[in-house]
């Protein structure tokens, strides 16, 4: 009797915590579609056309009276959404652990970015700081959702499924991603068909993002559950932890005690700061790359919709093609690898012809291919890194490294553009990024760094 009953709470639990993992994917596949539609597709050339409605005969917007290039205003924007979030992620990851109550606060987040998203549809005429400030909200908002969401990985799935249950994660978002572009694609090729400008076929397209994000939301908020953090070892020596080992003090605190409690994992930290460097290429390069092809490139908005819609069914067999590499040659090679073809894609695009739709389609599909996997391999690869009993707060300097540093980038783009007026140039810049990052981790040792840190060694990492 004994021995059915610890069967039957096994088989539970078990069921629980794939019950708890499917609606943890759901959150990839609600707001991924912001990330896809509006942020890699429809807003930049949008709000750079917008801004450039609004220029003066030089080309230049004045936001506060400073002159930028109408062309770069999106990057800028872009760049000040992420330094937002540097502020306030530490905050939400404070609160998470010192409350346990997560759910509270991603639902808010969540849906302060899909309300912003949707806010979009009144982003018309010259109306370029109107859009540029909901561009803000709903980025940083993304990113303080995705510190919490994140968070999870390391409750819901045991080391040995994490690479799986990531790679998972990842699939659904770009999945979501392809599903919801096809939906824009044949409204906005059609758009005369249903009646409406093109300028409000985008604005329709932007806000439906909003409220796909808003309602998908509400199957993780039902299906995951919050839990107390207890485990004495989580900010235990910082001198600012409380009886739960989370902290009583603000965000920035949190984050100082966790930085000087990583100097005790100097391997960790060192995989931290190579994954900030490529992630920082990663991000901008989805941010800009329809900018480029507009812009540069002189390709309709059909044509960057298809292209992303290419990347987005490319990268869910990636994300799974991945993981399964992972499986033979361990994750940090399987990475390195996809840096590589990081770097070679982006040289190949500064060569594209200008109006050659077919060349950026191959772009297009060698960026997919290694989109998904890079990311979802790196977070399966830092939750090895964490100490136990520390998760949510080394989650939280890692959401810092994905989404609060990836300033840099941006910022380098449109240095690049104001400086000498070419998106080639522009977009040959993040070259330096995948390099410094495939050098930075090459340097790991990543088995060492997972004894050090106190987890058992997989076979393959």
């Amino acid at each position: 009797m004994g021995t059915d009953t610890v069967r039957e709470r096994a088989a539970d639990g078990l069921a629980e915590r794939r019950r708890e993992q499917r609606g943890w994917y759901f959150y990839d596949w609600a707001c991924s579609v912001y990330s896809t539609s509006v942020l890699t597709v429809f807003l930049g050339p949008y709000l750079t056309s917008v801004a450039k409605a609004a220029s003066d005969a030089d080309g230049f917007v004045h936001p506060l009276g400073i002159p930028l290039r109408a062309g770069s205003f999106f990057a800028y924007c872009v760049s000040a959404s992420v330094i937002l979030s540097i502020f306030v992620m530490p905050a939400a990851g404070a609160a998470a652990d010192r409350t346990g109550r997560k759910k509270p606060l991603l639902a808010f987040a969540a849906y302060l970015g899909a309300a912003a998203t949707a806010g979009m549809f009144f982003l018309d005429g010259d109306r370029y700081l109107l859009g540029g400030l909901l561009l803000i909200v709903a980025n940083a908002s993304l990113a303080v959702s995705m510190v919490l969401y994140n968070s999870y990985l390391p409750q819901i799935a045991p080391p040995e499924e994490r690479d799986a249950v990531s790679s998972r994660g990842w699939a659904f978002g770009y999945a979501a991603g392809a599903l919801v572009l096809v939906a824009n694609l044949v409204f906005y090729t059609a758009h005369d068909s249903f009646g409406v400008s093109e300028a409000m076929a985008v604005r329709i397209c932007l806000a439906s993002a909003g409220i796909w994000w808003g309602a998908f939301t509400l199957i993780p908020l039902k299906r995951l559950r919050d839990r107390r953090t207890t485990s004495p070892g989580s900010s235990g020596t910082s001198g600012i932890s409380g009886p739960s080992g989370t902290s009583r003090h603000g965000g920035w605190r949190q984050l100082a005690a966790t930085v000087r409690d990583m100097r005790r994992q100097p391997l960790t930290l060192a995989f931290l700061l190579a994954y900030l460097v490529y992630n920082d290429g990663i991000q901008t390069v989805i941010s800009q790359a329809s900018v480029y092809g507009s812009e540069e490139l002189g390709l309709d908005q059909s044509t960057l919709i298809v292209a992303v819609l290419l990347v987005q069914l490319l990268a869910v067999a990636g994300a799974l093609g991945m993981g399964r590499l992972a499986r033979t040659y361990g994750a940090k090679r399987t990475i390195l690898g996809s840096l590589v073809a990081w770097t070679v894609t982006l040289a190949a695009g500064y060569f594209l012809p200008a109006g050659a739709p077919g060349w950026f389609f191959v772009l297009a599909a060698g960026i997919g291919l290694v989109l998904g996997g890079s990311q979802a391999l790196s977070r399966s690869l830092f939750s090895h890194l964490v100490p136990p009993g520390k998760e949510a707060e080394y989650f939280s300097a890692y959401e810092m490294s994905d989404r609060g540093m990836s300033w840099l980038g941006p910022l380098l783009f449109g240095l690049t553009y104001q400086l000498t007026g070419s998106y080639r140039d522009a977009i040959i810049s993040l070259v330096v990024f995948f390099v410094v990052g495939f050098l930075l981790l090459a340097r790991v040792p990543v088995r060492r760094a997972v004894r050090d840190a106190g987890n058992p060694v997989p076979a393959r990492i």
